[in-house]
């Protein structure tokens, strides 16, 4: 794992020093260096290339990388929670219930006093009520099913899209454009004040889930076998939900919604290190980093929609992972159980 984690590490390196450098104004890897040392010591020079890569570029490129990680991670989770392969962050119906709550923001301007983080506010606001909301359909006695979660994610989901609907057509047709934009998952409009939440998110999440590696490789065999192991399975999974909605719903926050990359990523992860979570979590977050740095659309100075960046690097991903391992279920359980979790 060092090696594979030290090359992915270097490719996030070089890839977001292309991505801040790349633009219709181009920079050299020096200059753009130059200006982030600068501003991290404190003696920042008051040019036009340090005001593109310092204000403009670099926000970006680092929201798309952390953004990537937390949907990677989620989706990686996800997958094991529900015993599903296709399964992806998305699939819980958060991002739905975020895009009611910032289309409210963008049509109705609910939470307009908070300024430029009323977006943020309201999209995590209907995270939160979309996770609440599976959360207490879905549970069956004191328990969370898998075929439950996913059925009920599904229903509110689409519950939640046509409330987004209704808003739309019922709205200000000339904020219509705006939300449509936000809709498809963007990083063009990042800023430095957007970063925090999604970085103390992740890094939250990331501490909790390395202490659960070996619980992930039980659970990830079924529920009986992972019970038979000493497993809390009833309050593992409820503590998985909680910490895939918290990334998803801060993901679609800060950017959109983005699909594909918790979907796809995960799986080729695998493929680099095997099931191991132990493995996986960590190697995910600066895959994940990378893959959305370089879907995001190209130059820094053109910020293409991040749905349909994704898309392009998702669709060839699941194909291949369909013509080399088959069932995705089959081989995580033969992953699993290459991870050191037999009684």
């Amino acid at each position: 794992m060092p090696v594979v984690l030290g090359v992915c590490a270097v490719l996030l390196l070089v890839t977001m020093t292309a991505g801040v450098g790349i633009g219709s104004v181009a920079l050299s890897p020096a200059a753009v260096w130059q200006v982030i040392a600068g501003h991290l010591s404190g003696h920042a020079e008051n040019t036009v290339a340090g005001t593109i890569v310092w204000q403009i570029r670099l926000p970006r490129v680092l929201l798309a990388a952390v953004v990537g990680a937390a949907l990677t991670t989620a989706g990686a989770v996800v997958q094991v929670m529900v015993r599903n392969a296709l399964a992806d962050p998305f699939l819980l119906g958060v991002s739905s219930g975020a895009s009611v709550g910032a289309t409210a923001v963008l049509l109705l301007g609910a939470f307009a006093s908070l300024g430029v983080w009323a977006i943020s506010a309201g999209s995590v606001l209907g995270a939160v009520v979309a996770m609440a909301a599976v959360f207490l359909v879905s549970r069956s006695g004191r328990q969370l099913a898998p075929t439950q979660l996913i059925l009920c994610g599904v229903v509110l989901s689409a519950m939640f899209e046509s409330v987004t609907s209704y808003l739309i057509f019922r709205g200000n047709p000339q904020a219509t454009q705006s939300v449509l934009f936000w809709l498809m998952g963007s990083f063009g409009l990042a800023s430095w004040n957007q970063l925090p939440l999604p970085v103390l998110a992740l890094a939250a999440v990331m501490v909790y889930l390395l202490g659960q590696g070996r619980a992930l490789n039980a659970l990830a065999m079924g529920a009986e076998p992972a019970a038979s192991l000493g497993v809390d399975v009833a309050r593992l999974r409820r503590n998985l939900f909680f910490a895939t909605s918290l990334l998803a719903g801060v993901a679609v926050a800060v950017s959109g919604v983005i699909g594909f990359v918790g979907l796809v990523v995960p799986h080729i992860v695998r493929l680099m290190v095997g099931s191991d979570h132990r493995r996986v979590l960590p190697v995910g977050v600066v895959f994940g980093a990378w893959f959305m740095v370089v879907g995001r659309g190209g130059p820094a100075g053109h910020a293409a929609p991040g749905r349909g960046a994704a898309g392009r690097g998702g669709g060839p991903g699941v194909g291949q992972r369909v013509r080399l391992h088959g069932p995705g279920d089959r081989a995580d359980r033969a992953g699993a159980a290459q991870a050191g979790v037999r009684p």
